[in-house]
């Protein structure tokens, strides 16, 4: 009696590790980083859409929850991609800092008297 070939992998590309520096990637036997420098609409993205990614083509990766789509070969090969985001952070998500008057303001607000 022969076994059946082994079948196709379960998850082809994994979210392996995160970091405030970037994420790992593990698409089949490579593994990836992906800056968040040079990555940044993926900084303030919660974790469990972080690791929500398809692959719908093997040199292609999907974001479904945030429509964010991906060349693999932009991250291996970024001398044949040199427009880098200038995407900024969502404001609703940066930290406000307390002045020495106690009222709050963002980097781009101007705090009130």
């Amino acid at each position: 009696m022969r076994s059946a070939p082994p079948g196709k992998g379960i998850s082809e590309v994994e979210v392996t590790n995160v970091s405030r520096h970037g994420f790992w990637l593990l698409i089949q036997e490579r593994e990836l980083f992906l800056s968040f420098d040079k990555f940044p609409w993926f900084r303030d993205v919660p974790i469990g859409q972080l690791i929500r990614v398809e692959q719908p083509h093997p040199s292609h990766l999907y974001w479904p929850d945030i429509d964010v789509d991906l060349a693999v070969e932009s991250n291996e090969f970024p001398e044949h991609f040199p427009l880098v985001s200038n995407a900024r952070p969502n404001k609703t998500l940066q930290r406000k800092r307390t002045t020495r008057d106690g009222t709050t303001m963002n980097k781009r607000s101007r705090a009130h008297n």
